[in-house]
Formats: C-alpha cells, sequence, structure tokens
C-alpha cells in the first residue's frame, strides 16, 4: 500500500480530466485502489430498486471514485494548489504545503 498525501476532510481541486477545475472535501480514500470520493465532483446516476430503504426507488444521484494523481491539494493560506511534502517536526511527522512551507 501507497502512503497518500490525501486525507479524509482535505479541500482539493480536480487538475485533470472532464471534472477539471471542480473543487470540494474529500469524503472518502480508497488507498487500494489508489482513488478518492470528493464530494460534489464525478456525479454518476445509480439505478436503485425500491427496498425498505427507499421505497420509491429510482435513480439517485451518487459521487464516484477519482483517481488521486487527477487531484491537488488547496493551500488553505494562498488559496492555490499545492504539492504536499512531509517532515519530522519533534515527534511527530507533519504535512506541509511546499507553496507557503505551512504545516496543513
Amino acid at each position: 500500500m501507497i502512503k497518500l498525501k490525501i486525507k479524509t476532510g482535505d479541500i482539493v481541486r480536480v487538475i485533470a480530466g472532464d471534472h477539471k477545475g471542480s473543487e470540494g472535501k474529500v469524503l472518502r480514500v480508497d488507498r487500494e485502489k489508489n482513488k478518492a470520493i470528493v464530494e460534489g465532483v464525478n456525479m454518476v446516476s445509480k439505478h436503485t430498486k425500491p427496498s425498505a430503504k427507499s421505497p420509491q426507488g429510482g435513480i439517485v444521484k451518487k459521487e464516484a471514485a477519482i483517481q488521486i494523481s487527477n487531484i491537488s491539494l488547496i493551500d488553505p493560506k494562498t488559496k492555490e494548489t499545492t504539492r504536499v511534502g512531509i517532515r519530522v517536526e519533534g515527534d511527530a511527522k507533519v504535512r506541509f504545503s511546499k507553496k507557503s512551507n505551512q504545516v496543513l
């Protein structure tokens, strides 16, 4: 498994693909498949059968996974995309923005 630099809860921007330029919060990260689910990005229509949970059934809009390489973290200070570095401060490893050199 690869160590990823994007975590759940990060605000990211899509940098490649059909949804280029879209921004959203990371809802889930799948380290095995190297994909992430971003809020409001890569929406797909899913057909659902009627069940106890949804008695009506029908078509539901839902976010689909997007490749990690197609998203970039947004620096909270500069509001621009940035690469992420990892350094040791004291006893803890911390992520930092390569643009502003600030801890994320």
